[in-house]
């Protein structure tokens, strides 16, 4: 299943809130906002109404997009296996020497203080399955990137 969002319970939970206020409380100030602007006058003219159902549009795409990931998530903790798994953070160092910390999730996962690596991206991608010791190379825009992973450990966000 390609389609599917991994997400750890409090993204989950952060998800299904986003949602449940934006279907409830959302709507109905948008809702207020236009008939507002409504009652200002002349609607071709009407900068406030346009900026209302636009925001309102804005709004109802973001519903979806909430609406279709919740129906496609594998809501679950990571597994500790020792690799960089889905939902694992890989402790790693690049060629300068300095230390970074990945957390290899969907965006929806993302954390303060951790660099977010989807595992569809390249570096996702090259960090996945890989063990402390291990070199990981990628490619991007830049050039290629290597690191040495020094630890991974089962994100708790």
């Amino acid at each position: 299943m390609t389609d599917t969002t991994w997400l750890t319970p409090a993204a989950h939970e952060k998800l299904v809130a986003e949602f449940e206020h934006l279907t409830t409380v959302g709507r109905r100030e948008a809702e207020q906002r236009i008939a507002e602007a409504r009652d200002h006058g002349d609607l071709r003219e009407n900068a406030e109404y346009d900026t209302a159902k636009n925001d309102q549009g804005l709004m109802e795409l973001r519903i979806r997009q909430l609406r279709h990931i919740l129906d496609t998530a594998e809501v679950r903790d990571a597994e500790d296996s020792g690799a960089v798994e889905v939902g694992t953070v890989a402790t790693v160092i690049d060629e300068d020497g300095d230390e970074i910390e990945f957390l290899v999730a969907p965006a929806e996962n993302k954390a303060p203080g951790i660099v977010l690596a989807s595992p569809q991206s390249p570096l996702g991608t090259a960090l996945l399955g890989a063990r402390p010791g291990d070199d990981v190379s990628y490619k991007a825009p830049g050039g290629t990137f290597t690191y040495r992973i020094v630890s991974v450990r089962v994100y708790e966000g």
